[in-house]
């Protein structure tokens, strides 16, 4: 087996791990923390010299950053969660980059200040300003997904898992899901797939 994905599913590896698993391509998972230094090892620094999970190994290539990883992964093996056409994967790819530009600090924010953080180290006021920078974000995407089921067309794609593994950290805002039906909806049918499923029991068992 040399397709190898180094990263906890409790990380931003979930990307690369969501989508081998909805592909059914055999995969080895090196179970690699970020804690404790263990990314800044020389071992480590050689496959990626930023010091950073996730990181794939696949023959030779190696690919750092979740975002390329995905999108390396339905290149190569196509199938229905790869573009279909190049409209497909201009979609793919301009809402994948809004997720990360537009969402992932705040979301990560949500997450952090909400639910992950011990209580007495949260603060509710930066929460609070996440969820009021995401109003405007989630909106445009409730828009897009008022007349389609699905990101960039009409079957799960890789768009949506990017998008979703993104948007998913702030699955805790009652406010934003309240607000923007559309997308609540779509995010609650993505996490719901038994492939995110069974990245997320890895995450919970540590893996």
């Amino acid at each position: 087996m040399t397709l190898k994905i180094h990263g906890i599913a409790a990380s931003r590896a979930v990307r690369p791990l969501w989508l081998l698993e909805e592909l059914g391509v055999p995969y080895e998972h090196v179970s690699q923390t970020y804690l404790g230094g263990a990314t800044r090892t020389p071992e480590f620094l050689a496959l990626n010299p930023n010091g950073h999970i996730p990181v794939l190994e696949d023959d030779g290539i190696v690919v750092w950053e979740s975002m390329a990883t995905t999108l390396y992964l339905a290149r190569k093996f196509g199938g229905p969660l790869a573009p279909a056409n190049l409209a497909e994967e201009a979609e793919a790819l301009r809402w994948t980059f809004w997720a990360v530009t537009e969402c992932e600090k705040d979301a990560l924010c949500v997450l952090m200040h909400r639910v992950v953080m011990p209580a007495d180290k949260r603060d509710a006021a930066l929460a609070d300003q996440s969820e009021g920078n995401l109003g405007k974000p989630f909106a445009v995407l409730d828009a897009h997904l008022a007349t389609r089921p699905w990101i960039a067309g009409e079957r799960f794609t890789v768009a949506d898992v990017n998008v979703a593994s993104v948007l998913s950290w702030a699955q805790v805002s009652r406010k934003l899901m309240e607000a923007n039906p559309h997308l609540a909806d779509w995010l609650k049918r993505c996490l719901e797939r038994p492939a995110h499923q069974k990245v997320r029991a890895m995450a919970k068992a540590g893996r």
